[in-house]
């Protein structure tokens, strides 16, 4: 029987039964890592492993998604219960330091502007979640998800109790809906210059409000070296950049005298790409479009394509993928499972060799990168 003797992370809510997110907590550390990866081999094709890349056992989620629940006297940042009240959170030991020390003035901030927490079951309220984002720098951003724009007023009269965080954007974003969303259409920016700065292993990656960007920083840049290791090694006059997000693969693997693009369908990620591109002064080119639709011949088609799609694959695109003329693929994939069916979905190539990477600690996901090349 496994003991709790045996963790390497501490948590007083896990031991509360407050939350039970992190499922393997009781797991030591080193055991999650050695069958996280006997789990992923087992579900993909035969290919060459590397070390798994580990993360810290605390301190290394630079987001926190905190649902606001409890009373405008009384609010709690967290998650929810069953019956839908909340449980406060406030001191997650899985969250970087500098947003733990932020708590405390946003939950000063919802009493002060008298900001209604959203309650679930009865549909009342206007607060929903608080979303903080931590750079390398000790920067934060924060979204306010409120459910209307009734307490805009209110909110801004008193973002001054916020002035002592390092806080370089502040947004509210309107959600209406009763729903499981975490966003609506609409953002306002309240404060800052609503661009937060991910300095990743020297690129200044700029993150907007609506941007995706890895929750463990360390362990992202790890998987942006690894896959530059391995497109440096090919030596490609052209790579593409598929689901490119801000740009992370194709910034780092731009090189003179190498074609880089991107394409993804977020215009507000395509330009943050841009400006870091011009920055960096690197020759990138970034394109909002639908990765599934790019066109793979002709002259203009690359010689090595990066992918990185969200949980659900690349669906479609593995076999448009198969039919072309690409020698290789780089595959970058948050659900093994999916990255196991692409991958059978693409006869033509073989996988030669893949790397696990630890994103999230205590839990059975994890990203993995998967080196293709043409059979």
């Amino acid at each position: 029987m496994r003991t709790v003797e045996q963790r390497d992370l501490d948590c007083a809510y896990f031991d509360a039964w407050r939350c039970r997110s992190c499922t393997l907590l009781d797991t030591p550390y080193a055991r999650q890592l050695a069958e996280q990866q006997s789990r992923i081999q087992a579900l993909l094709p035969q290919m060459a492993w590397d070390a798994p890349h580990a993360s810290a056992v605390g301190g290394f989620r630079n987001k926190a998604k905190m649902v606001v629940a409890g009373t405008v006297d009384a609010p709690t940042l967290g998650i929810l219960a069953a019956d839908g009240t909340g449980i406060d959170l406030q001191a997650c030991p899985l969250h970087e330091q500098p947003i733990v020390d932020a708590m405390p003035a946003l939950e000063q901030l919802i009493r002060d502007a008298r900001i209604h927490p959203y309650d679930v079951p009865s549909r009342r309220g206007e607060l929903k979640h608080l979303i903080l984002t931590a750079s390398p720098d000790g920067e934060l951003a924060l979204r306010i998800v409120l459910r209307s724009s009734e307490a805009l007023p209110r909110i801004r009269k008193h973002l001054a109790l916020l002035d002592h965080l390092p806080l370089t954007s502040v947004s509210a974003n309107l959600q209406p809906e009763h729903k499981a969303v975490l966003e609506g259409d609409e953002e306002l920016l309240l404060a800052g210059a609503g661009v937060l700065v991910m300095r990743v292993n020297g690129i200044g990656l700029r993150l907007r409000p609506r941007s995706f960007f890895q929750t463990n920083t360390a362990v992202a840049a790890a998987l942006y070296r690894q896959a530059t290791a391995w497109i440096d090694e090919a030596e490609p006059a052209s790579m593409l950049d598929l689901y490119c997000g801000v740009g992370g693969f194709a910034l780092h693997a731009a090189r003179e005298g190498r074609a880089v693009a991107g394409v993804e369908v977020t215009a507000e990620a395509i330009e943050a790409a841009r400006e870091t591109a011009t920055a960096m002064g690197a020759d990138a080119s970034f394109t909002v479009g639908d990765a599934t639709s790019v066109d793979f011949e002709g002259a203009q088609a690359p010689e090595l394509v990066v992918v990185n799609p969200p949980r659900r694959g690349i669906g479609a695109l593995a076999a448009r993928l198969d039919a072309s003329a690409l020698s290789r693929v780089v595959y970058s994939s948050c659900n093994p499972v999916t990255l196991a069916k692409d991958l059978a979905a693409m006869p033509g190539f073989a996988p030669v060799r893949g790397r696990v990477f630890d994103m999230f600690p205590h839990t059975e996901h994890a990203e993995v990168l998967v080196e293709l090349e043409r059979r």
